[in-house]
């Protein structure tokens, strides 16, 4: 991934409001402050690149607040269009098919 961690979750689609927020952790906890790594810890964010389901209330918008350089906040809609994209990403693609024979010369009619 070239660049900030954050490109890999930019917005795919409209960002709306959503009961449940897909959070996950980008930075490392290295070099934290221990307030922010004891905020973490409450999310159940203990390990880069981890995804976990919160449900949207005050006291955890408070704390990404808190935490907001470390993580990557997404709706429903934005975590499943990434998901989708990662997987169409990885499917299978038809192979490329080089030919390098020389093309057939034509055909010479008998002489008469």
């Amino acid at each position: 991934m070239a660049g900030s961690a954050f490109n890999a979750f930019k917005a795919c689609v409209p960002i709306q409001w959503s009961p449940r927020l897909y959070i996950t952790l980008v930075r490392g906890l290295p070099g934290t402050r221990k307030l922010h790594r004891r905020t973490l810890y409450a999310m159940r964010l203990r390990r880069c690149h981890r995804t976990v389901v919160h449900r949207t209330t005050p006291s955890l918008v408070g704390m990404l607040n808190q935490v907001k350089r470390l993580v990557v906040v997404e709706t429903e809609a934005m975590f499943n269009a990434r998901k989708q994209k990662e997987e169409e990403h990885r499917a299978l693609r038809p192979p490329i098919v080089v030919s390098h024979a020389p093309p057939p010369a034509p055909a010479q009619q008998p002489a008469q």
